[in-house]
């Protein structure tokens, strides 16, 4: 991600902030691998083959959960880098805040449990647990992450970062599916 820059008014930056989120082209090119803290905080995570797998899984609209979570990392990171908090635990938390290994879409109808939004933090915890070695910090951003839906709040400045750049992210992607979708059908031949 570019530098945001500060001499815009907050409107402009919040448009520039959601044009970044929506736009995942710097994912897929890896500009993130540009900034060498981000990576020395997050290079285990990125090679390792599970955390790799969340490509397989659709997250919101056309984005993976990998990508996903690529990007809710690197924006709380750079939050915490900028307002305070413990940047390395939001970097590697937000990678794998997302880490519940399954599609969404359908696990409901495919194993009979409901209620993902409420459940999937505790997954992803027991995942992350079994493959990385994670600070209490970093277990409470992800076990935390889905506040105000999930009751009890993260404990500290990096999961606040790491809730808002999900909730941000999740609704620019969602967003970016919806525009889309509204081009494709003014696209379509007009009915008679």
């Amino acid at each position: 991600m570019e530098h945001f820059k500060t001499d815009l008014t907050a409107g402009d930056r919040r448009s520039q902030a959601a044009q970044w989120a929506a736009d995942e082209t710097w994912v897929r090119c890896r500009k993130y691998e540009n900034d060498p803290e981000y990576m020395e905080c997050v290079k285990d995570i990125l090679a390792h083959p599970v955390f790799n797998s969340m490509d397989q899984y659709i997250q919101h609209g056309n984005t993976t959960c990998k990508t996903h979570c690529i990007q809710v990392s690197y924006l709380g990171y750079r939050i915490c880098r900028r307002y305070g908090g413990n940047w390395r635990s939001a970097a590697r938390a937000g990678l794998l805040h997302d880490l519940f290994l399954y599609d969404w879409h359908t696990h409901a109808r495919e194993t009979g449990e409901h209620f993902h939004g409420f459940t999937h933090p505790r997954r992803a915890l027991e995942n992350a647990c079994l493959h990385f070695q994670l600070t209490d910090e970093e277990q409470n951003i992800i076990l935390r992450h889905m506040w105000p839906l999930t009751p009890v709040p993260p404990s500290s400045a990096a999961g606040f970062a790491i809730v808002w750049a999900d909730k941000f992210c999740g609704g620019a992607e969602s967003l970016g599916r919806l525009r889309h979708l509204r081009l494709l059908r003014m696209l379509q031949p007009a009915r008679h």
